[in-house]
């Protein structure tokens, strides 16, 4: 049972990979006689047949050859050329393209355009490079469209100039077979390394000068304010140090009316002088006129030595 079970498995492996082989060689005999053809998406096959284009093909997928061409299909694999082109879409990116401006200035420019084939017959047969015959169109449109233009104009005006070289390079390239997509002016620069060095001395400078503008204007303020604070201040002051006479007057006044709180006041006053002051307080007990006189000579012996 085993024996008879792979045997079975070996047949049917052989079979697969039989058939397999078989249906590769079917097929690429079928495509190599021109019964039918497989275009891939994207790409476009275009026959030629004794120096003349017999057919195109664009739609993709499995297309019978002789449907389209006729008896032409069965041989034009033997006799004829087949060519397959790619009708996705390119982007080319062309670096500091060199351009002057109105003041003379030598600017360097850089575009970013979209290019995609839109007539594969005239792409192969009206030009030999018409991928490179499409680049230096894009670059004489782009020296010829955007110079002599103020350098302002080339640092804001990108879309303006972008418009002007797609609508210059579009009916030439159509000719050629290829159809120009979008066109971007993506950087606009200076060549010129002096004149870069110069320019940016001259912004650091500008910079400069507005910073110190801005700082004095601020110191200005600021001194305006300081001075006007310190006028109403001083006023102030003046103002309080001339009430002060009159509300000490006052209340003097209104202390003397009564003899003893004037007279404990003035006692408390010259007691807070004395207590202030560095000189010596003897004190001694009432009825002592003896002690004081002592205390008195004493005080001046000490001071005439």
């Amino acid at each position: 049972m085993f024996e008879i079970l792979g045997t079975t498995f070996t047949v049917a492996v052989v079979t697969f990979v039989a058939m397999f082989v078989i249906e590769r060689l079917f097929v690429w005999f079928a495509q190599f006689l021109g019964f039918f053809a497989i275009v891939q998406e994207g790409t476009c096959h275009v026959y030629v047949l004794f120096g003349k284009v017999v057919g195109v093909l664009k739609k993709p997928g499995l297309n019978f050859l002789w449907t389209k061409i006729g008896l032409k299909a069965f041989i034009v694999r033997w006799f004829g050329r087949r060519h397959i082109v790619d009708l996705r879409l390119h982007q080319r990116y062309l670096r500091s393209l060199p351009v002057n401006s109105e003041e003379g200035a030598p600017m360097g420019i850089g575009v970013w355009y979209e290019m995609f084939i839109s007539d594969p017959v005239a792409y192969l047969f009206q030009n030999a490079d018409p991928e490179g015959s499409l680049q230096a169109n894009v670059t004489n449109a782009t020296v010829r469209s955007l110079g002599n233009m103020p350098v302002e104009q080339m640092l804001e005006t990108r879309h303006v100039m972008s418009r002007a070289v797609r609508a210059d390079v579009s009916p030439k390239s159509h000719e050629w077979g290829y159809q120009l997509g979008s066109v971007y002016i993506r950087k606009v620069h200076f060549r010129d390394t002096n004149m870069i060095q110069q320019i940016e001395e001259k912004v650091v400078n500008r910079l400069r000068q507005v910073t110190s503008a801005i700082m004095q204007d601020g110191q200005n303020q600021v001194d305006l304010i300081t001075s006007g604070a310190e006028r109403k201040a001083a006023v102030e002051f003046a103002r309080a140090k001339a009430m002060r006479p009159e509300i000490v007057g006052k209340a003097l006044q209104e202390i003397s009316q009564d003899s003893d709180v004037a007279d404990t006041m003035f006692d408390i006053l010259e007691i807070q002088e004395l207590l202030e002051s560095d000189a010596e307080i003897t004190l001694v007990p009432k009825g002592q006129a003896l002690m004081n006189q002592l205390l008195a000579t004493k005080s001046r012996v000490d001071y005439e030595e």
